[in-house]
């Protein structure tokens, strides 16, 4: 699957630069090595807004960009060669790599920061760089700026102005290439290949862990990884909306819902999907999961340009809300249930968000006090959800423990929408058929 290559990240660059104008400045590092415990380490994974601007995926790096800086207006700090360290933790690009497969316009030794990019800094107005990630490093891209501004009394014109990087490239991440679509396309089939696995997996008897595993095999067997760690609950932790520990035996006459995805090359599917233990919906279970499913199918058909970001929820409020009321949940009218938000008892989150190289991605959902509007290459999840805990009052005994998410991946296209996940049944009759083939 093709992602983005070397022109790719150029154009990005060249994007943000013409938005900071010639008389700025952009900082980036890289995202640090995190400890799991002791001295065992996290997989390491990039920050997801260095990488959408470099492709580089290691540590200890600096990215920096200079509008109109003429000897270098992409210049890279990265670790030096080093065979004895690669030979324990792998190779590293060094600076030659830097430039050579990365494309930078120049690159240094991160041991040389201190002295070189303070440099870099003089005769610029402002700083584009995102406070509050590190501490450390934020107190010394301070310290850089200090001491400049130190020589003023020597006519050296120094940075006057800090500017949130985030605001400018988060929107730019909002809008997704072609080469992007097919990477979150791509993750979306792996996902929906896992959930398929998991269904025909699934039984009376068989432990929450080991519907994860299938997951994961399937995950692994196609190179990609977790995106967030998954959700595998049946029976009364169907209704726990995070739930984690997935050590639990799934029972004959249970739901089991699972919310698991995958990344792939950087970026993230979110799927979810209900099904019985045993492979047949109880009655009471179905009539709940048509509810759910006709709020998905309302909220996709909202999903369009010109349409703004709430009116996918609004159409799933009004959905669950009549159908609550179909199956005797609710009682009142339309409108009056939807104003005073009687749906909350059983619907009580939002109905999606943005998707990308993060699970829950970035993009404002508001521009000013107004939602945002839909526009091509946006990519969303859509998941309504009904959750019936065994302690709700006046819910008769078929309705209780039954929690329900149906989860997609969308994208938003020129003529509407598309599902990216679709390989995945959800259709009550179709997940009853592929379970009792297994």
């Amino acid at each position: 699957m093709t992602g983005p290559n070397r022109a790719e990240f150029a154009r990005r660059r060249r994007a943000l630069m013409r938005q900071m104008g010639r008389d700025a400045i952009a900082i980036l590092p890289a995202a640090p090595v995190r400890h799991r415990n002791s001295d065992v380490e996290y997989d390491y994974r990039q920050d997801s807004d260095f990488y959408y601007l470099t492709g580089f995926n290691e540590p200890e790096a600096v990215a920096v960009l200079i509008p109109g800086r003429s000897p270098a207006e992409y210049v890279l700090f990265v670790r030096e060669r080093n065979r004895e360290r690669e030979i324990w933790d792998g190779r590293r690009a060094g600076p030659d790599g830097a430039v050579e497969d990365y494309s930078a316009d120049d690159a240094f030794p991160i041991t040389d920061i201190d002295e070189i990019l303070p440099g870099l800094l003089e005769n610029r107005a402002r700083v584009f760089y995102t406070m509050g990630l590190s501490q450390e490093f934020d107190q010394r891209v301070v310290g850089w700026v200090n001491s400049l501004r130190a020589q003023a009394r020597s006519g050296l014109q120094t940075p006057q102005e800090f500017v949130t990087l985030d605001h400018a490239l988060h929107d730019m991440r909002l809008f997704k290439s072609r080469a992007e679509i097919n990477l979150l396309r791509r993750a979306g089939t792996i996902a929906a290949r896992a959930h398929v696995r998991g269904m025909r997996f699934c039984r009376p008897g068989r432990m929450e862990y080991e519907v994860m595993a299938e997951l994961l095999h399937e995950f692994n067997s196609h190179g990609a990884d977790i995106s967030y760690h998954p959700i595998v609950g049946g029976g009364a932790n169907t209704c726990i909306l995070h739930y984690h520990a997935n050590n639990a035996r799934l029972n004959d006459g249970d739901l089991l819902l699972v919310d698991a995805g995958c990344e792939y090359g950087y970026y993230a599917s979110d799927i979810t999907r209900t099904y019985p233990v045993n492979g047949r919906y109880t009655p009471e279970q179905r009539a709940v999961y048509e509810v759910v499913l006709e709020a998905q199918q309302a909220a996709i058909g909202k999903v369009k340009p010109g349409n703004h970001w709430n009116e996918p929820h609004d159409a799933a409020v009004r959905a669950i809300t009549q159908g609550l009321v179909r199956i005797g949940l609710l009682r009142g009218s339309l409108p009056g249930l939807i104003r005073s938000g009687a749906y909350k008892k059983y619907f009580m989150h939002r109905t999606g968000h943005w998707l990308g190289m993060d699970v829950h991605d970035v993009g404002d959902y508001k521009v000013g006090d107004e939602w945002r509007v839909f526009e091509p290459g946006m990519v969303l999840t859509v998941e309504p959800g009904v959750y019936i805990e065994a302690s709700t009052r006046g819910v008769p005994r078929g309705f209780r423990n039954v929690g329900v998410r149906i989860e997609d991946d969308v994208v938003v296209t020129r003529g509407g929408c598309q599902v990216l996940t679709d390989a995945v049944p959800k259709q009550p009759d179709e997940i009853e058929a592929l379970m009792a083939a297994a």
